[in-house]
């Protein structure tokens, strides 16, 4: 198992963030994932870096919820405003204590907290746009994670290891290889300036003009595998069912159904949590799409109500309501980035400028 995390965070300190000399890296977790943060702390060392640790306990984030006023709400820490504004990389390792701590928390207090924070946020995407800092997402398996998408911690190991390449002999390789052929369809989207997404429940149009479509293979997100852009604000249109559940705040929201009208959401429906989605179009900007991507990595086969993985299933696509990412050239701001999924694999269609470029879940191209 130790080869195992060895390889892991090899991938996410040289791959994903490619970190040098002299780099400041912030390592941010909660303490089961030791195993890892060892290995990432160490490979950060041997890479002449300088890293920080901030590993969190069980239970403070629904302390916080249930206590906290208004003004400590709002209250920025000084030391990440810091770190988002001075360092260089970022490496956020997941590993829940229980994915279900904030469901009984008031709605209400996690939108001031996230609304407290779309400043900092936006520092934070505009450094990361330029490259300035580099952040990578993973994800350590715990009894939680697994516990939450119907997995033994055993099955969930390797769900997690199989997505991330981990089990080949050259994970970085592998990545490498992945990287070289979303690197051609991307260039292909960019030549492009209408896309459609059609499929049995899926009617939407958008212009990508002027906006850059991005290769996320593994640099940002581990595991990755996926082509995303920001759409032009106002061009989106039509309708969508999301065939997935939608996870906020860790409570889901299933049977989504949009309508969109000039880039905004005007009528919304679901069939569990239609209170909370109310709730989400009061943030300001959540009307909006900030985010319009298509999934590639066939490892992940299934929905695991953790968007880091499911956002990539190889068929899918997805589209994020609120902040844009400023190196699409999208210009939508808001505190929340909501990513909504839906499947492609039965008669889904994707045309560009009116061209079919994928059908049934895969691009053909």
């Amino acid at each position: 198992m130790n080869n195992i995390y060895t390889k892991y965070a090899d991938v996410l300190i040289n791959y994903s963030l490619g970190l040098k000399k002299g780099d400041k890296l912030l390592i941010s977790s909660n303490y089961p994932a030791e195993p890892l943060l060892i290995e990432a702390f160490k490979k950060a060392l041997e890479a002449g870096a300088y890293p920080d640790l901030s590993v969190g306990i069980n239970g403070v984030d629904k302390i916080f919820y249930d206590n906290a006023n208004n003004d400590q709400l709002q209250y920025i820490s000084p030391r990440y405003e810091y770190a988002v504004k001075n360092y260089d990389a970022f490496l956020n390792i997941r590993s829940e204590f229980n994915l279900r701590e904030l469901e009984n928390t008031d709605l209400e207090k996690i939108k001031i907290f996230n609304e407290a924070r779309s400043a900092i946020k936006k520092i934070f995407l505009k450094r990361a746009s330029s490259n300035e800092l580099r952040w990578v997402l993973c994800q350590f398996p715990t009894d939680a994670g697994a516990q939450n998408c119907g997995m033994s911690k055993f099955e969930y190991e390797d769900f997690i290891f199989n997505a991330c390449y981990l089990n080949e002999d050259d994970p970085v390789a592998k990545w490498t290889s992945v990287s070289k052929f979303q690197e051609k369809i991307i260039n292909f989207l960019n030549t492009k300036k209408i896309i459609n997404y059609k499929s049995k429940d899926v009617d939407i149009t958008f212009s990508c003009k002027g906006r850059k479509w991005i290769n996320s293979d593994g640099k940002r997100n581990m595991p990755s595998g996926e082509v995303f852009t920001s759409p032009v604000e106002d061009s989106v249109n039509g309708k969508v069912r999301f065939s997935f559940p939608g996870i906020f705040m860790s409570k889901e929201i299933e049977d989504i159904s949009l309508e969109i009208k000039k880039g905004e959401v005007i009528a919304w429906d679901a069939k569990k949590g239609r209170d909370l989605l109310d709730k989400v179009f009061e943030i300001p900007g959540a009307r909006r799409f900030g985010e319009v991507a298509v999934g590639t990595n066939n490892m992940i086969t299934k929905f695991t109500k953790n968007m880091l993985f499911d956002e990539k299933i190889g068929g899918t696509i997805h589209m994020a309501l609120g902040a844009s990412y400023p190196e699409t050239g999208g210009i939508n701001e808001s505190s929340i980035h909501w990513d909504l999924l839906a499947d492609m694999k039965d008669g889904g269609e994707i045309y560009a400028d009116e061209e079919l470029i994928y059908k049934n879940g895969k691009f053909i191209i």
